[in-house]
């Protein structure tokens, strides 16, 4: 989740030739299968400007930012709650009826209520145009962070995950067919140890519900998980798979993405490059990919972290 900072303006001028693990500046990344390429969405390090962009990649290693997707100066109903910052966090987006769907977190929680839009497009790369008003708003024990929209594959309904921190409570909801609003919210049991940053994604007819667990800026920043039958549970917790180790604290708000080609997972996640283990961490944080593996009975492996090279998965051309 969210809290954006800069970092130098040098590393913008590496070559794309040293991309490896962590790929790039970033938090909270949405990654994505669009066609033969990868995209990821993250919370943006390089800009005061509350905005998100693209970035685009054919192998995972390589990323090019393919620009401005959404800028909040343009959405007229952000600044109605006469918050004097307003933060641009933790995006996700969708696909459906042929159109493309942008999810996003206006923070911060205080003085005003957090809030989620949506905005529709017709490609990866928009141009994005918001719904007019907010999807969501937090309050009353409740954070309104962090979105994530899940498709179903089996029958094309859609999914809609959010909340943490503040409460650290999950919501759960069934999106209208316009994507742009609920049909209705389901009584969910709350996930053990869910903090923020929920993720589904299904394999073999098997649900996993994953999130973020701790405090964002220290060493207790971990990912957690639960298998389900449904996209709503009931969930069975089957424990951490991603925690900090001796040179990376924090790993957490993550997505997974498989290769279509090749069948493989991995899961894009946020850390800090530090082996300090006393909090708070400052300065900014990095995005990472590492492969992901599941057992003989469908459960996911621990998750290794790793440096340099990182992985490489071309999807194919």
């Amino acid at each position: 989740m969210r809290r954006r900072l800069l970092v130098p303006l040098f590393l913008l001028s590496l070559p794309s030739w040293l991309a490896a693990n962590p790929v790039m500046d970033g938090a909270d990344p949405h990654a994505v299968v669009f066609g033969k390429d990868y995209w990821i969405y993250p919370t943006e390090a390089h800009t005061r400007d509350a905005i998100f962009a693209a970035y685009r990649s054919t192998d995972l290693r390589n990323w090019k930012r393919e620009g401005t997707v959404l800028d909040l100066d343009k959405v007229p109903w952000v600044k109605e709650d006469k918050a004097p910052w307003h933060g641009a966090w933790a995006p996700a987006i969708a696909v459906k009826n042929r159109k493309a769907y942008f999810y996003y977190s206006v923070g911060p929680q205080t003085p005003t209520p957090s809030r989620i839009g949506v905005a529709v497009g017709n490609s990866p790369t928009g141009p994005f145009v918001d719904s007019g008003k907010p999807l969501l708003t937090g309050g009353d024990g409740f954070e309104a962070i962090d979105p994530m929209v899940f498709v179903d594959p089996k029958d094309n309904k859609a999914w809609f995950y959010a909340g943490g921190s503040a409460g650290s409570k999950l919501r759960v909801f069934e999106m209208a067919e316009d994507m742009v609003s609920f049909k209705r919210e389901v009584e969910i049991t709350q996930p053990e140890k869910f903090t923020e940053g929920a993720f589904m994604h299904v394999k073999d007819k098997t649900y996993y519900l994953s999130y973020s667990h701790g405090k964002w800026n220290d060493s207790t920043y971990s990912v957690h998980y639960c298998t389900a039958p449904s996209p709503t549970g009931p969930w069975t917790y089957r424990g951490c798979i991603l925690e900090s180790d001796e040179k990376h604290q924090g790993p957490g708000h993550h997505s997974f993405v498989e290769n279509p080609r090749t069948k493989e997972w991995f899961i894009v996640y946020h850390r800090w490059e530090t082996a300090r283990k006393d909090p708070p961490y400052r300065g900014g944080r990095k995005l990472a990919i590492d492969k992901v593996e599941y057992d003989a009975k469908g459960l996911i492996k621990t998750v290794v972290m790793t440096d340099g090279d990182g992985v490489s998965s071309p999807i194919g051309r």
